[in-house]
């Protein structure tokens, strides 16, 4: 695909059709799904988020259960856990969202969708929709589609409000098990850890230092083995603890790099790195820029959007208000 051409709606008759590059760059990729039956798709950890209407019976291997699809559902994937899809008839059909953590909370940043009750390891990852309840996912699927492929400007932030919609609406209905095999040890053990790392985001102030920052420091704080939390999260996420750690150091880093004024040195204490040194060689060996860098071309890229309105030149609300 041509950097900068128009994305194409187009069912997606093969996952290979998908360009992964573009994902990368754009941090989202909507499409609807028309897949014909085969082999069904690698049991492996993705890298992206993943919302999809599934509407062809089929089941699912999420982490260590098995969910049976039988009527139109909704499907929240996380990019720790790996998953499969079996198809049962001749077709998949639906619609699917993919889209990176980053992307999602590009203008803020508030909690982890890992947190999410929809994502989170042990979760309800499938929720069967009723009629109702199916024509309102696939409209918002269409609008996501839609904007998509037009050239507004902030169509980004018009797509994240309708993912938000989507996810919403799971929030408030009843959750449907339809589990063949429960949680086991490993999963609880991981849910615990991922939710205990996400507990220390986000950094607040300069002098708050990350009290945990290795799996043995996380290991002790849930009172298990280190061997053994690193059995557990490799067998449920398929990535060993320390990846986890770094993850959301990096991502944390960002985030401060990108919407704080903090300089560097108060950005590795704050993340717990005894040496600014320690933090740029992190930093760049996760990223492949420098901190410094990667805060010059957030500043470019804020820099290139069009500027707001100033407050004195907004239009008055009827009453007076503005």
């Amino acid at each position: 695909m041509t950097h900068g051409a128009a994305p194409t709606n187009a069912p997606i008759s093969s996952h290979q059709d998908l360009d992964p590059q573009e994902l990368k760059l754009r941090g989202f990729k909507a499409y609807e799904v028309d897949t014909a039956a085969g082999p069904s798709h690698a049991y492996r950890r993705r890298d992206f988020y993943k919302v999809a209407l599934v509407t062809s019976c089929c089941t699912v291997e999420y982490a260590d259960r098995s969910i049976e699809i039988s009527t139109p559902s909704l499907m929240f994937a996380n990019p720790h856990i790996p998953y499969s899809v079996e198809v049962h008839g001749d077709r998949l059909t639906g619609y699917s969202c993919l889209f990176t953590e980053a992307f999602m909370k590009e203008n803020d940043r508030s909690e982890s969708l890992q947190q999410s009750p929809l994502f989170k390891v042990g979760g309800t990852p499938i929720l069967q929709l009723s009629p109702e309840q199916v024509t309102y996912a696939k409209g918002i699927f269409e609008k996501i589609l839609a904007e998509q492929a037009s050239e507004y400007l902030y169509k980004g932030d018009l797509i994240r409000t309708y993912l938000q919609l989507l996810i919403h609406e799971a929030l408030r209905m009843q959750p449907t098990e339809s589990f063949v095999q429960h949680k086991n040890a490993s999963s609880r053990i991981t849910a615990l850890f991922l939710e205990l790392l996400e507990r220390l985001f986000p950094v607040e102030t300069p002098s708050q230092a990350m009290p945990l920052k290795t799996a043995q420091e996380f290991a002790n704080q849930l009172g298990v083995h280190v061997n053994h939390l690193n059995r557990a999260v490799k067998e449920v996420t398929g990535k060993p603890t320390t990846a986890h750690i770094a993850e959301r150091v990096i991502s944390e880093a960002k985030a401060l790099l990108h919407h704080t004024s903090w300089s560097t040195a108060e950005i590795a204490y704050s993340l717990g790195f005894e040496y600014p040194t320690y933090f740029n060689n992190f930093f760049k060996k996760h990223t492949g820029t420098t901190p410094l860098a990667f805060r010059r071309e957030a500043e470019r890229v804020v820099e290139a959007q069009p500027a707001a309105i100033p407050d004195d030149q907004a239009t008055p609300l009827p009453g007076g208000r503005s």
